[in-house]
């Protein structure tokens, strides 16, 4: 159940994961700003997933696929309307590329054997160092749909997607269990307008 965490895994959850601040950086910041300017090709200041792929790519990050990219913009996507565009501002993506190098600090804690995959024990202690205390039918459930090569295991994008799908749905589950014991009752128009208003 996704309650049965302690103080500690609350505050990961609720900054998902524990930020640093990327402007304690100046040099950082540049190349970041420099790099969405590159690929802003319309100079309207917010990129797309295709231009954020792109920009991850400029970056270093050569293995994001446009889907993972898809779903960190929609996470990151904070226009305040309650609908995200599918474009990011720089703030935005400063703050995505720091998410992104927390995550990718776990998954190498995690990648024991430097193979960069994990596997189903390794994915289910990093989601409940995340917070997230799922069982292991569940983790192995996840793996199977994020396993691209039919490896048994998931590499680091895939990784992101499983984490950002995981999160949002909890979001979402959170509306309402308003008690917080991990059990909803929901109706059947609740249902489908959450599903529906899912940006995962």
């Amino acid at each position: 159940m996704y309650n049965t965490m302690n103080q500690q895994q609350q505050q990961q959850q609720q900054g998902y994961p524990n930020l640093a601040n990327p402007g304690q950086d100046p040099k950082l910041l540049q190349a970041l700003q420099s790099t969405f300017a590159r690929v802003d090709n319309n100079g309207d200041g917010r990129i797309s997933a295709v231009e954020l792929r792109e920009a991850l790519r400029m970056l270093g990050l050569h293995y994001f696929n446009e889907e993972t990219c898809r779903l960190l913009v929609n996470l990151h996507d904070f226009d305040g309307n309650g609908m995200p565009d599918g474009t990011i501002d720089i703030q935005e993506f400063v703050s995505m590329w720091t998410y992104i190098n927390q995550w990718r600090a776990h998954f190498q804690s995690f990648d024991a054997d430097g193979s960069g995959s994990i596997d189903t024990n390794e994915l289910q202690q990093a989601l409940y160092r995340f917070g997230f205390n799922l069982t292991h039918e569940l983790v192995s459930l996840l793996i199977r749909k994020y396993d691209r090569y039919g490896q048994g295991s998931i590499t680091f994008d895939s990784f992101v997607q499983c984490c950002v799908t995981v999160q949002g749905l909890t979001r979402s589950f959170r509306q309402f269990d308003h008690t917080g014991t991990g059990i909803i009752q929901i109706s059947y128009h609740d249902f489908l307008r959450l599903v529906m208003t899912q940006n995962i």
